[in-house]
Formats: C-alpha cells, structure tokens, sequence
C-alpha cells in the first residue's frame, strides 16, 4: 500500500476536431511532472459537445473494442499513459447499443497495460439542457472503480456531482479517491455549486476529490484537488492551465478517525 499518490489535473479546452485534441493530449502531456501517477483530463476532452443540443454521434468511438484494439482517442490515452509512465483519465464519446445516441465515457489506461472505462450514469437534463437526447446513460451497476499506486479511484463525470448516492456507493466500493472529469457549464452560481458540491462530497465520505474541468469562457474552469477533510489542495483559475498535488494516505486515515462518519452510519 503506497503512502503517497501523485496528481495532476490538466484544465484544457477541446476543439471540434478529434484529431486536434489527441495532438492535445499528448502536447499538455509532455508538461506534467516526471513521477506523477495519475493524469486526469475534463469530460468530453475527445471532441467537445458543440453547440447546446447537437448531434456528437458521427464523434463516436470505440474505447477498447472487443478486439483488443482501442479507438483512435483511447489508442492516444494508452500511448500517453506509457510514455509517460502513468495512469491517464480523459473523457470521450463512445459507441453505444444506439448509434444516435453514444456514451459519455472515461477512458482510462495505466503504464502497465491496464485498461478501464466509465459510462456516464447522470445525464444533464438540467438548467434548460437536455443531454439523454443525445447521449444514453451508462449502467447503474456495478459502480466503477480502479486501483492507481495502491489507492482505490472511483470514477464520476461532471453532473453525477450532483448525486450523493453515487460517491457514497463508490466510497462503499473502496474508493478513496473520488475522480471527477468535467465540462461544467458557466452560468449564474454554476461555480458557487461547483465548489461546494466538490466539497460536500470530500467531507461526508472522507475522501479526496480530484476534479479536472475544462475552462472558462464555456465553462467555469476552477479544477481542484481537495482533501477528505474539505481543505483545498489546489485550484486552477478561469483559464487554462494544470493543478498538481500529492495525496497522503495519512491525511486520509487521520480524517477517518476525527470524522468516523463512515462508521457512524445507520441508515
């Protein structure tokens, strides 16, 4: 078990072309530091929404086809991850059982071959957007987690932040770490949630939060790394640019035992 883990969260705007964005990838890649052992990319870092309520299908990709062969986004997550000897998180649209409405997925490969993904589970069917009527929600069950330098990730997308009951299910999977992609629509308080739903989450379940977005003017910008007592660890402004920071296990088992919320439970 590590005592230690390492990360960065880069905070880049997508562009409408999927190939600028793989050259993206790999180009905010180079600057992250040697040693870190997570690399977590926004939601949607693949190609980005476009306009409110167009049609992302023709963006579409396979993640790890049935093959073995990953999709051209993936292949580029996988080639960063061992290149730069590390665990690499980054949103994309996938393929899906209905070709008109795809997944919102994380795609995520580590130094050591190892694959994962995440199905978005919350739709943004909120503040005047309609997301399920282009992209279908990802299963409810089992919950999605994976293991980086001994800690335990659990993976969430943008408004799934929304949904208690979603990181208390992967905190009770083992998630130490709450991992949180995102393209969180700019508007009137949207940041003020952000921040305190970032650390509602992190108190109640005595986790890290590890929060990448993509910036501002579309979106608020503001990735953050919080500890599981709510301290803020680090945050990134409006703009692009990239959060580092290290994760102590000892933090995370002194918060345990001040707040042994966890084991309090009766409900």
């Amino acid at each position: 078990m590590s005592e230690q883990l390492r990360v960065s969260l880069v905070q880049a705007a997508s562009g409408l072309e999927p190939a600028g964005n793989r050259e993206l990838l790999a180009a905010t890649a180079a600057d992250v530091p040697a040693g870190t052992d997570l690399v977590v990319w926004p939601e949607a870092f693949a190609r980005d929404f476009g306009k409110a309520g167009s049609d992302v299908s023709a963006h579409a990709e396979t993640v790890w086809g049935a093959d073995g062969e990953p999709g051209p986004f993936a292949a580029a997550v996988e080639r960063v991850a061992q290149e730069r000897s590390t665990t690499v998180v980054a949103g994309m649209f996938e393929t899906s059982d209905d070709p008109a409405r795809p997944w919102n997925t994380l795609a995520v490969a580590g130094p050591g071959g190892e694959r994962a993904s995440y199905r978005k589970i919350h739709l943004y069917d909120s503040f005047g957007y309609r997301e399920s009527d282009r992209l279908s929600p990802g299963p409810t069950s089992p919950v999605t987690t994976v293991e980086v330098n001994g800690f335990v990730l659990g993976l969430m997308t943008c408004y799934d932040l929304r949904f208690p009951e979603h990181a208390r299910m992967l905190v009770d999977a083992g998630a130490e770490v709450l991992v949180l992609p995102a393209a969180w629509l700019a508007g009137p308080g949207k940041l003020e949630h952000w921040r305190t739903l970032l650390a509602a989450r992190a108190i109640e379940n005595t986790v890290f939060v590890v929060a990448a977005a993509q910036p501002a003017p579309r979106y608020t910008g503001h990735s953050m790394v919080l500890d599981p007592m709510g301290r803020l660890l680090g945050e990134a402004g409006d703009e692009a640019g990239r959060v580092d920071a290290v994760l102590d296990r000892a933090v995370l088992l002194e918060a345990r035992g001040t707040n042994p919320s966890l084991a309090n439970r009766r409900l």
